[in-house]
This record gives structure tokens, sequence and C-alpha cells, in this order.
């Protein structure tokens, strides 16, 4: 992690990742990147779906292989590269015909390595196989929810499933959220976890980074009037005044199950994931 000087206020506790001796590369790969519309969290009638986005600094897409479908051909990796879209680094690989993606990097590796993406691959850091073929133990990100669907699951920076178990037929993940889940053995993963673990150890340090990340203020529902907020009003600080919490559309958060009953993957879910409420 870097650090700074406390010069100002915002530098005594601001903590970013530090890119040197990790990014190799200051550009992206032009043929790969395109532009594209941030999202502001507004629908198609420009009302706000989302609060707290807009703004932002300006950014160009990568285009993530999370496919993966070149299998059997090995594949070298040329840059680490930055992404402003996602948490963990990204990396320029080149295929043995030729051929240039950009693949989502685990930890470990670094420019020169090959990886390989087929069902007798080495298990290494970054090659990809069915889970069938991978023991009780392993942990391993890009996973896919159906055969040959394209990446679904473990993404983020330093996240990563672990495989508990292979019983007929189906693979037995634990997921980042710690909930245990069966998905088919023949879907696709690759070995490892995603890199940047260091990301969550961040401090934004200051609002006016916020807002170059696309993050708006956020202002408190106690700080608003009774006419904004289920807990606006009132002289001084005062309690929430409600039985349970809410939104400020008088939802209720913090407790209540959103899942639905009868979501097609219920039957897929061995033990739901840990929340506050259950510790």
């Amino acid at each position: 992690m870097k650090k700074f000087k406390p010069t100002t206020p915002s530098n005594r506790q601001t903590a970013i990742v530090s890119y040197r001796g990790v990014l190799t590369a200051t550009e992206p790969h032009k043929a790969l990147t395109t532009g594209f519309k941030r999202g502001t969290g507004r629908n198609a009638f420009g009302r706000i779906t989302t609060r707290h986005k807009g703004g932002g600094h300006k950014r160009s897409y990568r285009e993530i292989d999370f496919r993966l479908e070149k299998i059997g051909i090995p594949a070298k990796i040329e840059t680490i590269e930055y992404d402003p879209n996602r948490s963990g680094f990204i990396g320029l690989i080149c295929f043995a015909d030729g051929e240039r993606r950009y693949n989502l990097l685990p930890q470990g590796l670094k420019v020169g390595d090959k990886v390989i993406t087929a069902e007798d691959a080495p298990l290494k850091p970054g090659n990809r196989t069915i889970l069938k073929k991978v023991p009780v133990g392993t942990f391993v990100f890009n996973i896919e929810l159906q055969p040959n669907g394209g990446a679904r699951i473990a993404r983020s920076a330093g996240n990563y499933a672990e495989v508990v178990a292979n019983n007929a037929g189906q693979s037995h993940l634990k997921m980042p959220s710690g909930e245990i889940r069966k998905v088919s053995e023949n879907v696709w993963a690759s070995i490892g976890a995603v890199s940047n673990e260091e990301y969550k150890l961040r401090n934004i340090g200051k609002a006016g980074r916020n807002r170059w990340l696309g993050i708006r203020p956020t202002v408190r529902g106690s700080a608003m009037n009774p006419v904004d907020h289920p807990y606006g009003g009132g002289e001084g600080h005062q309690g929430r005044g409600t039985k349970r919490p809410k939104t400020k559309y008088g939802k209720v958060t913090g407790g209540r199950k959103t899942r639905s009953p009868k979501k097609y993957s219920n039957n897929l879910i061995v033990a739901r994931r840990k929340t506050k409420r259950s510790k």
C-alpha cells in the first residue's frame, strides 16, 4: 500500500494501492478498447433509479475475454495493466496463433508466464480447466454458472471460491460470501485467486477522490426533513424512531429476506451465506 505524508488532513488518512513494480504498461492495447456510456444511475426516462452515481473521470472500456473459449491454445502474458472499470488487474495475453486478448489476472503471475485453457491443463494459477478435474480445497475464480456460459463468479479483486466437494456430477463451491452452492462439474474455472488483493485495504482519504470515481455524496436520512425520509426531522440528533430500519422510500432493510422463494437456483444452495443477523 502507498501512504502519504500528512501534509493535508486528507493525506493523513489516504492509503492506496501502489502500482509501481506491479504494472508494466501505461496505455491500453488500442485494438481492444472502446468508448462507452458510464452508468449514471438513471433509467430510460431519465429518472434516478440508483442514487449517488454520476460524474467521474472519463474512461475507455477494455474488452475482457470472460468466455475464454480458445481451448488448447497456449498463451503468454505480455503486459500487466490497470483497468479503471474493475478492481482486479488485467493482462494482455498473446496466443500461439497470434491473437491478443485481455484476461483477468490471478495473483502471482508476471510477464512472460504461460497460461492455457484445456481439460488436462496443469493445476497452476492462471490455467483454466473444468471443475471435475479440480481437487477439493483448490481456489478458483472466473467460474461459469452454466457450461460454456462465460465467467460469472469470483471476478473482483482478491476474490476466489473454494472447491469443497465433487459429487454426483456436481461440484460444491464455497463462494466469497460464505454460501456453499452446487454447480455442474462440467463448467470451466480458472485456478487461483483474482489479483490486487490489497484493494480492500485502501482508504479513499477525501471526498474529491470519490467524485473522480463517479460516486456522488450520500446524505444521512436523519439529516433530512420528515417529508424526505422516515428518519427525518427533530431538533438535534434523533433516533430513527421506527421499529425497523428503512430506506427513504419506506422499504424495510436489514434482516428482511429478499430472495424469492421460487428462485430457480434455490435447490442448488447447500448452505446460505452468513449474514450479520445470523452471526
